[in-house]
C-alpha cells in the first residue's frame, strides 16, 4: 500500500461540495479543509501496483469544482510503532 497526498484547488463556492464527494472515495481515509493556496488535503490509500496517475485524473480530477491539484508521494511513515530504526 503506498500513500499520496493530494492538494486540491476548488472552484469558487465548490469547497463543501468536493470535500463531500471527495470523502466517499473508498481510498480517501482523510479529507480536510485548509488555509493557503488550496482549499482541501486529501490522502489516499493505493495498492503498490495501482498507477497513480490514473487514479487522480480519472477518480479525484473528475469531480465536479476541482480546479487544480498536486500531488505529493509518500515514502516512508515514521510513528512511533513502526518505521523508526531500531523500532
Amino acid at each position: 500500500m503506498r500513500t499520496y497526498l493530494v492538494f486540491i484547488r476548488c472552484d469558487l463556492g465548490k469547497t463543501y461540495e468536493v470535500a463531500a464527494k471527495l470523502a466517499e472515495i473508498e481510498q480517501a481515509p482523510h479529507v480536510h479543509s485548509v488555509s493557503g493556496e488550496y482549499d482541501l488535503f486529501a490522502m489516499f490509500n493505493l495498492d503498490d501496483d495501482a498507477d497513480v496517475g490514473r487514479f487522480i485524473t480519472d477518480v479525484v480530477q473528475t469531480i465536479p469544482g476541482i480546479a487544480a491539484t498536486q500531488t505529493i508521494v509518500c515514502f516512508n511513515p515514521f510513528t512511533n510503532d513502526k518505521g523508526l530504526p531500531n523500532g
